[in-house]
């Protein structure tokens, strides 16, 4: 069984989808309306600049444009639609284009909105998040909590967790685990994402995401939140809201999808996170990341 995988924030680069869009009609397709649909996003995306294309507004859009792309171009070239599809923080919203939940355009202004709002949530210098590395997720909890302002924002792999809050928090919270022998590394994010922080833009993003309409997904996409798929529209909407201020449960998520029997976890989009994290996460499974479509052809022969 195929899980299909759509990278978060921190996977975009100058050049994604280019030469998706050079190698498949499906991917030129798809990237076309992108751009129609907010035009000029294929030129950042293509030749930034970078500090331009790393804009939360912008990141969002461009990497659910790209994952999006590849999908399809996987599936023009005889891919095997997946059993299962999870995404990572703004991933899930690109899974669910990918599955009809929401269509392509709608996607597009609802992340760009949604990363106006969580860019505008906290002002600059307020907030920060820190990886920590090398001490369970349990034992992280156990030392930040009575800490004010600090929370798990992304449960990535077993050995890799993020914290998130006020830059108070996060800085008292990334000295005590120090001490505790854990490897901590800031992270250059321009606002504390998935804390409760983040509340002002869950409540901006209702509205707009109230006006659009959801529809079953054509393969079971797992939640942020709950860590197992949801189909109903009416949820669905709930759990994407929710995941603005929602840890990532993302550990649980690749743990879950073993367990329903996927084999071959497939990165679709931008960059090799996620097939990193899987390699990080769980044992006897195939995780490889098609970015381009040669990348594609060559997943495609062990399909075979």
């Amino acid at each position: 069984m195929i899980a299909a995988l759509f990278p978060g924030q921190g996977s975009q680069e100058i050049g994604m989808g280019k030469a998706l869009y050079g190698g498949s009609k499906a991917a030129r397709e798809a990237l076309e309306r992108a751009e129609a649909t907010l035009p000029g996003l294929l030129k950042l995306m293509w030749e930034g600049p970078e500090d331009e294309l790393r804009l939360t507004a912008n990141q969002q859009p461009a990497l659910l444009a790209v994952g999006y792309a590849a999908f399809e171009a996987y599936l023009e070239a005889g891919g095997t639609p997946p059993s299962f599809a999870a995404g990572h923080s703004l991933g899930e919203w690109t899974a669910h284009v990918a599955a009809g939940t929401l269509s392509l355009e709608d996607g597009l202004r609802l992340v760009r909105k949604r990363g106006e709002y969580m860019q505008e949530a906290v002002p600059v210098g307020k907030g920060a998040m820190a990886a920590v590395l090398k001490v369970p997720a349990q034992a992280i909890q156990e030392l930040t909590a009575g800490i004010e302002g600090v929370e798990v924002a992304n449960y990535n792999s077993p050995e890799q967790t993020v914290i998130s809050g006020t830059a108070e928090g996060v800085a008292q919270a990334s000295e005590r685990l120090k001490e505790h022998r854990a490897r901590v590394v800031p992270l250059p994010v321009s606002a504390p994402f998935h804390s409760s922080l983040m509340r002002p833009a869950r409540d901006r993003l209702h509205h707009d995401l109230f006006q659009v309409e959801l529809r079953e997904p054509r393969f079971p996409v797992f939640s942020n939140v709950l860590a197992q798929p949801e189909h109903r529209p009416g949820m669905i909407r709930e759990l994407l809201l929710e995941q603005i201020t929602h840890s990532v449960r993302w550990v649980e998520i690749l743990q879950h999808l073993k367990a329903q029997g996927a084999t071959r976890f497939l990165e679709f989009g931008s960059g090799r996170v996620l097939t990193g994290l899987v390699g990080r996460t769980l044992e006897g499974v195939e995780a490889r990341s098609l970015t381009t479509p040669q990348e594609i052809a060559e997943s495609l022969k062990l399909e075979a």
